[in-house]
């Protein structure tokens, strides 16, 4: 593998980003804050200092065409306009079937890292004990 990436985050740009990264030959390390993907879209009913969350009732108002990943359509079944559950089954299962889950590290928070991103060369650079990590 190539250059060490840190990429925080396993929403969908954070699965994006993963997916990036092995396309170009790096290697992607995900810092989640929560025990699972889905970022806004996963839905807590319980309040997270500095998380925000979605309503029990929301759904989308994009259509699943303009919202899916390119080379992974939603199931025809799936309603045009979703339910977040709906949306978030969608996520997970871009994640497994993407093989994406072993590149994510979960209930980590890189808040408690903030002290310790210096810039070098206007490239943000992080470090975790002693292995340097790009951010993305």
């Amino acid at each position: 593998m190539g250059k060490k990436v840190a990429i925080v985050g396993a929403g969908v740009s954070g699965l994006a980003a993963i997916r990036c990264c092995l396309e170009e030959g790096l290697d992607p390390i995900c810092f989640e804050r929560s025990i699972d993907v889905g970022g806004l879209w996963k839905f807590s009913s319980h309040a997270e200092e500095g998380r925000a969350s979605i309503y029990q009732s929301v759904f989308t108002n994009s259509s699943k065409e303009m919202m899916c990943f390119p080379d992974f359509p939603y199931p025809d079944d799936f309603p045009n306009y979703m339910h977040h559950s709906k949306l978030q089954e969608y996520i997970t299962s871009f994640a497994q079937k993407k093989g994406l889950l072993r590149y994510i590290q979960f209930e980590e928070n890189t808040a408690r890292q903030k002290g310790r991103i210096p810039q070098i060369e206007g490239i943000l650079f992080f470090s975790f004990s002693s292995r340097p990590w790009f951010l993305v």
